[in-house]
């Protein structure tokens, strides 16, 4: 089983659309979106759900007033300001620490489990699908990244996948490591702009810290050609492979509004760039 991730440095550079093209292009994959905070893939993917879950990372600290001796403790012990002088527990400001917990005399803190979220796994016309969501302001999303790729590949055994293709997060923060770490191969999509060059080298240097195959996909190429330059030179000097590069093409525009992916739409530019940019990896990755 092979599973291949596509991330970025930022958001809006392609990530989600490429992937969905691969989805579409390989025919025969398990899909993984691992942006549990701002989740998007499903929009190209028209997922029919066949299984939810809660997902519980974390916990709250709620005080017990019948046990409280309001000794002011856990008032003096929090860093998040999460406990009022009523000696009430926020449980928008609290971090789940349980400093509180531990400091109480009393025992009258109370660690919860708290539902941060929801995980999925569902059909799709790409081929099946895990995926998840944060609740608004709920963290943990590393720890609901793994779950997401640890059930993508229970569900590639029990169907029989031998590709898992997943969209990973963007940026390189938690999610990001969650996303790509014992990955087989890492696609990096960037685009011709400074923050995508800074971003792009940033994601780079993640990946290649875990030891990571990467490779790297230019999207929109040709809006800016001197910092299209700058990309193959980094490229070059990195000894990064660069898989290919995608033309700016209104047709992906108008196929993304029908909610559709850019090999979907006629055969222009774009289209046959992702082909190519496939073939390539079923060559060099999947084989």
């Amino acid at each position: 089983m092979k599973e291949l991730v596509v991330i970025s440095g930022k958001g809006g550079t392609g990530k989600t659309t490429l992937t969905a093209s691969f989805a579409l292009l390989s025919g025969n994959a398990i899909l993984a979106d691992c942006d549990v905070d701002a989740p998007d893939l499903h929009i190209l993917a028209h997922p029919n759900v066949r299984h939810a879950e809660d997902f519980r990372g974390g916990v709250k600290a709620r005080i017990d007033p019948d046990i409280c001796s309001q000794c002011g403790a856990c008032l003096d012990a929090c860093r998040y300001d999460a406990v009022s002088e009523e000696f009430i527990v926020d449980p928008f400001s609290c971090e789940g620490c349980s400093v509180c917990y531990h400091v109480c005399p009393e025992g009258a803190v109370i660690l919860e489990e708290g539902l941060n979220g929801h995980w999925y796994i569902s059909d799709t016309r790409f081929g099946p699908m895990v995926h998840a969501a944060l609740l608004p302001g709920e963290e943990n999303s590393g720890k609901l990244v793994s779950l997401v790729r640890n059930q993508a590949k229970v569900l590639a055994r029990e169907e029989e996948k031998n590709l898992i293709i997943s969209d990973g997060a963007p940026g390189i923060g938690c999610p990001v490591i969650a996303s790509v770490t014992g990955a087989d191969h890492v696609v990096v999509v960037t685009e011709p702009t400074m923050s995508g060059l800074h971003d792009m080298e940033r994601a780079m240097r993640l990946v290649q810290g875990f030891g990571i195959p990467v490779s790297v996909v230019i999207n929109k190429c040709d809006v800016n050609s001197e910092i299209e330059a700058q990309i193959e030179a980094f490229c070059d000097e990195a000894r990064l492979p660069l898989i290919g590069k995608i033309p700016y093409d209104a047709s992906v525009i108008r196929a993304m509004v029908e909610r559709r992916c850019a090999v979907e739409n006629g055969d222009g530019a774009a289209k046959r760039s992702v082909c190519a940019i496939w073939e390539q990896i079923e060559q060099t990755v999947i084989r």
